[in-house]
C-alpha cells in the first residue's frame, strides 16, 4: 500500500497523533510522553509556555528539539481577534518566520468553546498575512466550510469541550464536516481514551489532536502510546471500509453443502 501520509499545506506527515504540551507534571515528562507517542506535530500555548520569550524560565525547546518536531504554536487563552493575530506575530518572530500555527479565539471560560465570529475574523486577517491556519472550530458544517474557503490549511472541530475526555459526542456533524472537506478534518478537544481516538479515525477524519488525555491519565507515557496504537488502526479501519451494517444475523460460515 502506498504510504499513507497527512498533508498539511505544503507539509508531509507519518504521524497522524496531534499532541499538546501542557498539564503535564514537568518537561521531562512532556518529553517523554510525546516521544512515546511518536507524534511529529507538538502545539505549545505562546501564552502560557516559555519558548524563548523569557530568558529566565526554562523554556520547552530545550526538553523538545524543534529540529525533531514541527512545533505549532497555538493562541490558547486569547478571547478575541486581535489577542489571536498578536500572538501569532508574536510566535512568528521568535520561531524565525515560522507560519503554521494553531488559531483558538474562546469564547466561554467555562465551556473553552470557540467565539465563530471572532475565530472567522482572525482567520481571514492571517490568511492574508501569510500564515498557515489551522484553526480550532465548532462541530458547526456550514461554518467548517466557511474557514476551509477562507484558506485555513486543516480545520479542527471539537469533539467535545476541551479537557472534558466525554469523547465524540456528535459524530453526524463530524461526518458532514468531512464530507464537503477538501482539507484536513482534525478532530481537536474532548478525547479521553484510545477508542475516542479510534471513532475519530474511522470517521474518516485525517487526524486528532490531544492533551489533557495523555498528560493526565495515571501513566501518561504508556497513555500516549496506546493513543499512537489506537490513531493507527483507526486510520487502517477508515481505509480497510468496515462491513455493511445489518438489522439480522449473517453466517460467518457457508450454508450450502452441509453434512447431513
Amino acid at each position: 500500500m502506498k504510504e499513507d501520509k497527512l498533508k498539511i499545506g505544503r507539509r508531509e506527515f507519518s504521524s497522524r497523533l496531534l499532541v499538546g504540551t501542557g498539564k503535564y507534571k514537568d518537561f521531562n515528562e512532556t518529553r517523554d510522553a510525546i516521544t512515546e507517542s511518536a507524534s511529529q506535530i507538538v502545539t505549545v500555548a505562546i501564552r502560557r509556555t516559555n519558548i524563548g520569550q523569557d530568558k529566565e524560565e526554562l523554556n520547552i525547546l530545550d526538553f523538545l528539539d524543534p529540529s525533531a518536531f514541527t512545533i505549532l504554536p497555538n493562541t490558547a487563552g486569547c478571547y478575541n481577534s486581535e489577542d489571536a493575530i498578536r500572538t501569532c506575530n508574536l510566535a512568528r518572530e521568535l520561531m524565525d518566520g515560522h507560519n503554521l500555527v494553531k488559531l483558538e479565539v474562546l469564547g466561554d471560560k467555562e465551556t473553552l468553546y470557540p467565539d465563530m465570529p471572532q475565530t472567522l475574523e482572525a482567520s481571514k486577517k492571517l490568511v492574508d498575512d501569510g500564515f498557515d491556519v489551522m484553526v480550532y472550530c465548532s462541530d458547526d458544517p456550514i461554518l467548517a466550510k466557511e474557514l476551509e474557503d477562507i484558506g485555513c490549511v486543516s480545520v479542527m472541530p471539537l469533539a467535545a469541550p476541551i479537557g472534558s475526555g466525554l469523547g465524540i459526542c456528535n459524530p453526524h456533524n463530524i461526518e458532514l464536516i468531512l464530507r464537503d472537506a477538501k482539507v484536513p478534518i482534525i478532530v481537536d478537544a474532548g478525547v479521553g481514551t484510545a477508542s475516542d481516538a479510534s471513532i475519530a479515525m474511522e470517521l474518516g477524519c485525517e487526524g486528532v489532536l490531544m492533551n489533557t488525555a495523555i498528560a493526565k491519565a495515571r501513566n501518561p507515557v504508556l497513555m500516549a502510546r496506546a493513543m499512537k496504537k489506537a490513531v493507527e488502526s483507526g486510520r487502517e479501519a477508515f481505509l480497510a471500509g468496515r462491513m455493511e451494517k445489518v438489522n439480522l444475523g449473517s453466517p460467518s460460515s457457508p450454508t450450502e453443502g452441509l453434512i447431513e
